[in-house]
């Protein structure tokens, strides 16, 4: 399993993704998530993938070479004409890329073989974008009231997202809101792993403003692990005590 966020603000993107892989308890690896390609001054382009490794590793791997195709190709992905066109050839290689797995994989290969990426970026004289892909090579993208995408392990972070999320908010904070998203669930979730991958992207920057790998040791996210559980219990202990003898209301 996995856990991704892509988050949309006014000022720009904000990314982050953990980089752990199992198969079962023993077999656990640390692989990159989030793969990024950037023209400065033109383009920014990143994904973030969920799923099965195989899979996803054969799309980063396509969508690495068509960033070197040549100028003429129309499906370069430095080339094309808009974020959204970009999305359409991210969800057809996607779903090229499982169909033929799973014949080559045969019967027994149907649904072991499914991935999911959000795509995020920016190109000049546009706005930012970011799009959920799914499975099937369809996509949606982000909007006023969907300004965040997560794929993956979402459940247990998904709640301090949506409580704590603001359009308006600093790159800052929305880095501070995704480590907690993400510290909630490493707490819940032994398959979601450090080191996690950030990056944050500056509307019309076009290149990654701030980017970084957050290791086990970094003391920040140390400091904002033990933060919260601290702020959650004094929050817990704050609340009106409930009582085995409250008087009972008659009419």
């Amino acid at each position: 399993m996995t856990y991704c966020v892509g988050m949309a603000i006014d000022k720009g993107l904000v990314l982050m993704s953990d980089t752990r892989t199992n198969s079962g308890v023993d077999n656990i690896s640390v692989f990159k998530k989030m793969h990024s390609w950037s023209t400065p001054g033109d383009r920014i382009i990143t994904v973030m993938t969920a799923g099965n490794l195989a899979t996803t590793q054969a799309v980063i791997s396509q969508l690495e070479e068509r960033t070197k195709a040549p100028e003429d190709r129309q499906n370069s992905l430095m080339e094309l004409p808009t974020m959204f066109q970009v999305a359409v050839e991210t969800g057809k290689l996607l779903r090229e890329t499982i169909t033929q797995t799973q014949q080559d994989n045969g019967t027994r290969g149907k649904g072991r073989f499914t991935a999911s990426i959000i795509l995020a970026g920016q190109i000049k004289g546009m706005q930012p974008r970011l799009f959920m892909i799914y499975p099937e090579g369809n996509f949606i993208e982000a909007s006023f009231d969907t300004p965040f995408f997560q794929i993956g392990e979402t459940k247990y972070g998904r709640p301090i997202i949506l409580r704590g999320y603001d359009r308006t908010m600093s790159f800052e904070d929305a880095v501070k809101l995704l480590m907690v998203s993400f510290d909630s669930t490493l707490k819940a979730n032994l398959s979601v792993g450090l080191p996690l991958d950030l990056m944050v992207i500056e509307r019309d920057g076009f290149e990654a403003t701030h980017e970084k790998r957050i290791e086990q040791t970094d003391p920040y996210f140390s400091a904002i692990s033990d933060s919260w559980s601290e702020a959650l219990r004094n929050a817990f202990h704050s609340l009106p005590d409930y009582s085995f003898y409250q008087a009972s209301k008659t009419t």
